[in-house]
Parts: structure tokens; C-alpha cells; sequence
């Protein structure tokens, strides 16, 4: 049986996505196949859906059932959710404001409790915020980098800016992704010639490490590579969030000093 916490959000959801369909109660139950009544009561919570009812909703609404017992989506809309595999998760693309966009980063004690946060709202919700307002277009995040093996190029204890890839056919050759996997995260370049046996090779860019096979089934999530913070100057005790924003606030000057360079010898 579900608890009352549990049967509060699932009625709340229920209403709530049922709302953002634009559908009625009566035309939700017709396409389920079920009586008005009956969606009036789980809406209300005077009654508790069956497990083949809740399979059903969750098909319908394209979200996992677990999200639509334990997650308040009274906040989200449309556009906050993205799909992965057969249903979506709640993603919250996070804007202040000024309506510019920021991003959730993973801190080093965050990133032990993000294979099992991820798809989490409240996880989520939890975590620091910073604008990057030159990043490009889409849902982004910030992952701290541990270990040698992407040396030269991103040190231990910098930090990746990578975009969230929603489908495995967005992926490219040679790039490099933040994968979460099952049982942890890393940063790797991909090598895409066994993706049609459902492998993917994992390259380091320090040839100390072996490249390695994982299945793609394996990977949870891909973030590609989008821009690094390079922290390997910096003492432990002036490492914080606001130091790591004032650098990118300095990053943002510098390109946007280059773009008026470029802009000026174009028009010479």
C-alpha cells in the first residue's frame, strides 16, 4: 500500500501532467480506458491505483513509475523533462532572473551520491548553481575530474562543463564525455567503431591507461564536453564556489574580448 506522503504527490502529479496534456478527466479515462470517477479518486487521493493502473499512467505519460510515486512535478513543464530510453526523467533546465540559464555543478561530495541522484529532483534541487552565460544552447553540468588519466589537457581536481546527449546517435567520434555509469562516473574520448555491437571504446588521453570496452547499456547518462576549469594552481583552501564562478566570470571577459577583437579586424 502506498503511505499518504506517496499518494499526495501521486495525486498531485497526476492532475498536474494531466493538465499539461490539456486533457480532461473524461477524455484521460477514455484514452485509458477507465471511468471519469475512478480518475477523480486517485486526483483526490480517495483511492489507490492498482500496479497494472500505474504501469499504465506511467506509459502514458512517458515517466517511470517510481518518479510519479516519490517526485513533486508540480514545478515542471513541458520542457523540463527529457527522454532517456522508453520514458522521460525530470530535468530541470534552471534559469534565474534574467532568464539565463544555469547549471547544477556536481561537487566533489556530491558526485559519491550521483549514480544513485541523478534522475532525483530533490538531488538535483540540492546542488550549487552557477551562470556560464557564453555556454551554448541546451541542459548542461558541471563534474569535478579526479585522477591523471586526461592529462595534459584536464588536470586532477579540474572541473568539466558538459552537455547532457539525449540519444546514442548524437554521439560523436573522438569527442569527450562525462559518462555516469552504474557503478560511478568518468571522463573519457570515445571511440564509436563497436556501437553496432553495443560497445564503446574508452580512450585516456594519457597513454599510461589501456583503452578499455564498456556496453552502452551500461551508460546512464552522456554529458559532452563543453569547456573545463583548470583548478591545478590553486590552493585547497581557495577552492570554493564563488572562487570557481569568479573564474568563469573572468572566462567570460576574455571571450567576450576575443569575439570584439574578431568582430574589429573583420570589418578592417
Amino acid at each position: 500500500m502506498l503511505n499518504f506522503v506517496t499518494m499526495g504527490k501521486f495525486a498531485g502529479n497526476l492532475r498536474h501532467l494531466r493538465s499539461l496534456k490539456k486533457k480532461s478527466q473524461e477524455q484521460l479515462a477514455e484514452d485509458l480506458k477507465l471511468t471519469r470517477s475512478r480518475i477523480s479518486s486517485y486526483e483526490e487521493g480517495r483511492s489507490e491505483p492498482p500496479i497494472d493502473i500505474l504501469i499504465a499512467l506511467s506509459d502514458y505519460f512517458e515517466i517511470p513509475v517510481d518518479v510519479l510515486l516519490r517526485n513533486d512535478l508540480s514545478k515542471s513543464d513541458g520542457k523540463t523533462f527529457i527522454k532517456v530510453a522508453q520514458h522521460r526523467i525530470l530535468f530541470p533546465i534552471v534559469v534565474n532572473q534574467q532568464d539565463k540559464d544555469l547549471i547544477e555543478v556536481i561537487t566533489e561530495k556530491a558526485s559519491a551520491g550521483y549514480t544513485r541522484g541523478y534522475s532525483d529532483p530533490d538531488y538535483i534541487a540540492s546542488l550549487p548553481l552557477m551562470q556560464l552565460p557564453f555556454v551554448p544552447i541546451g541542459k548542461h553540468r558541471a563534474f569535478p575530474i579526479a585522477g591523471d588519466s586526461m592529462e595534459p589537457l584536464v588536470r586532477s581536481g579540474s572541473y568539466v562543463v558538459g552537455r547532457f546527449v539525449e540519444q546514442v546517435k548524437e554521439l560523436r567520434q573522438g569527442q569527450t564525455y562525462v559518462l555516469i555509469c552504474n557503478d560511478g562516473m568518468v571522463y573519457k574520448r570515445l571511440d564509436l567503431s563497436a556501437i553496432k555491437e553495443g560497445k564503446l571504446l574508452l580512450i585516456s588521453d594519457n597513454p599510461f591507461y589501456k583503452p578499455y570496452y564498456i556496453s552502452v547499456e551500461d551508460v546512464l547518462e552522456f554529458w559532452e564536453f563543453t569547456c573545463h576549469i583548470n583548478l591545478s594552481n590553486y590552493k585547497p583552501e581557495e577552492l570554493n564556489l564563488n572562487s570557481i564562478m569568479a573564474m568563469m566570470r573572468d572566462l567570460q571577459i576574455e571571450l567576450k574580448d576575443l569575439r570584439l577583437e574578431i568582430q574589429q579586424k573583420n570589418i578592417e
